[in-house]
This record gives structure tokens, C-alpha cells and sequence, in this order.
């Protein structure tokens, strides 16, 4: 029972990164029908960028807001109107190929102008470890947890709570109607990008220590993200949350008693459940979009 918990709080550390990456893709689909499948670079490339910043000196902090900055023009703004904003009048194929040609840009620039090995990342928190009912959590994973699971809540209620979350949910439902109504649609839709381009830097904080930084960390974890949102539900913040977290916990599990092998197959297995009796996902609602 011990090494279970074990593994299952480990699982809840990962999951919860899985979460942020994955409301990234919920969010651009409810605000314009986006989806983006460099996701996984989104949060790699900010990994870099920290790294290029902390080698000119800048504190691990500073680096983040830095990169902050840059990720809410590069990732949001000019993805946005370089990518996005071109494609969409021609449906939802050609963004698809493009964001999948983009990913493969940026490992393969990432490679070439940095390095092809991993490098270490510091760690937003110490070095310690709590011994709970015989169970060992290290305060990396309860950190990665709480400061994840607080991120995705915080975005929930920012959606549902203030006045420009609820005008960028309007936008999502329909976009005629918000226009009617004196909502500015094109500053929500970039509202909802450079959102989307700040929890990238935020999973790319937790997720780098434990993996370190590596051109291609982002295939594993966009995949998964992927699934998570497909799993919790595409059109649901919450759903990220339980997609990822079920993600998470359940690649643990598989990998100590049925074998590491299939430990990257079970997001696959689980997202192939779900779409055959649920599909709309375990939050998810049947949509009515109008555009």
C-alpha cells in the first residue's frame, strides 16, 4: 500500500504539469477554435530561454518574468497573427499541419542553435523530503502540485469570475453575438494566446527540473497534454486539470506493475476509452459553437 502512494503522489506531480500544458489547448480551442500542436514546444522553447537569461547572470526569477515577456509576444502575439490568424478563414487542417510543422522547427532550431544534449535546470524549490504514514514526498513534487493545481484554478476563476474572462468566454460560444454586444473579439482572442504563452513558461518552470532541457521534451509532454484535454474534456478548463492529473497517476501505476514499456502508451489507452463511451470527455459538454 505504501508503494503505492508513493507512486500515486509522484503521479499527481507529474499529472498536475500535464494539466498546464494541457489547458493551454483548451483554451485556445474555446477562444478560436485553435488547436495548436507545437503545444509541447511552447513549453519546451521557454525552458531555453530561462536557461539563456540565467547565463547572463539573471536570477532564476527574473528569468522567468523575462521570459514571460518574451513568450507573450513570440508564442502568443506573433503566433497569433503569423500563423493562426492567416489559416483559420481556411479551416482547422491547414493550422493543424502548420503547428506541426512549427514543432518541428523549434526542436530542430533549438538543437542546432543550443545544444542536442540535456542540460540541467534549477529547482524552484529545496532540496527536502516529508515522511507522511511511511510515504516519502519530496518537496519538489508537492511544490510542482500545489503551485500547478493553484495556476489552473486561478485561470478557472479568472474565466469565470471577472468581466474579460466572462467577454472571453462569449467570444468562445459565439462570436457574432459578442461582437453585437460592443465586445472587442480580436484583443479576447489575443487574451486567450498570450494566457496560453504564459502557462507554457509556467509548466516549463516545474516540468524542467525533473526532466532537464532537451529540444525534444516537448513531443512526450504535448502528446500527453493532448490526451488530457481530450480525456477531461476539450471544451473545459477543469477537465485539463482531471485529464492530466488521470494521466499522470495512471503512467506511474502502469509503469511499476505492468512494465516501464507502456508507460508513454497509457494516455493512449485511456484517451481511446474515453472518446468510445464518452466524447466529449468525463467534463466535457456538447458544443454549439457559432462563429
Amino acid at each position: 500500500m505504501t508503494d503505492f502512494l508513493q507512486l500515486f503522489f509522484s503521479g499527481l506531480a507529474t499529472g498536475s504539469i500535464y494539466a498546464l500544458a494541457a489547458l493551454g489547448f483548451t483554451l485556445l480551442w474555446q477562444a478560436s477554435g485553435t488547436i495548436n500542436f507545437a503545444q509541447g514546444e511552447f513549453v519546451m522553447l521557454p525552458a531555453f530561454a530561462m536557461l539563456a537569461f540565467m547565463s547572463f547572470g539573471a536570477p532564476l526569477a527574473l528569468g522567468f518574468v523575462l521570459t514571460v515577456a518574451v513568450a507573450v509576444v513570440v508564442l502568443g502575439w506573433a503566433f497569433k497573427r503569423g500563423v493562426v490568424d492567416p489559416l483559420l478563414k481556411y479551416g482547422m487542417m491547414p493550422i493543424v499541419v502548420a503547428s506541426i510543422g512549427l514543432s518541428i522547427a523549434m526542436r530542430n532550431g533549438v538543437r542546432a542553435a543550443y545544444s542536442a544534449e540535456a542540460q540541467p535546470f534549477p529547482s524552484l524549490f529545496p532540496d527536502k523530503l516529508f515522511n507522511v504514514a511511511g510515504v516519502t514526498i519530496t518537496m519538489g513534487d508537492l511544490g510542482t502540485f500545489v503551485l500547478a493545481v493553484a495556476i489552473v484554478l486561478a485561470t478557472q476563476a479568472f474565466l469565470a469570475k471577472t468581466v474579460t474572462g466572462r467577454a472571453m468566454q462569449a467570444v468562445a460560444q459565439n462570436t457574432e453575438s459578442a461582437s453585437v454586444l460592443g465586445i472587442n473579439v480580436p484583443r479576447m482572442v489575443f487574451y486567450t494566446f498570450a494566457i496560453n504563452a504564459a502557462l507554457a513558461v509556467a509548466a516549463a518552470l516545474l516540468v524542467t527540473p525533473t526532466y532537464l532541457a532537451k529540444f525534444d521534451m516537448g513531443e512526450s509532454l504535448g502528446s500527453k497534454a493532448f490526451f488530457a484535454a481530450i480525456i477531461g474534456g476539450f471544451n473545459n478548463s477543469r477537465g485539463a486539470l482531471v485529464g492530466g492529473l488521470i494521466v499522470g497517476v495512471a503512467e506511474n501505476l502502469a509503469a511499476a506493475y505492468i512494465s516501464p514499456a507502456y508507460k508513454d502508451a497509457v494516455a493512449l489507452v485511456i484517451f481511446m476509452v474515453v472518446i468510445l463511451f464518452k466524447p466529449q470527455g468525463l467534463l466535457g459538454k456538447k458544443e454549439e459553437r457559432k462563429v
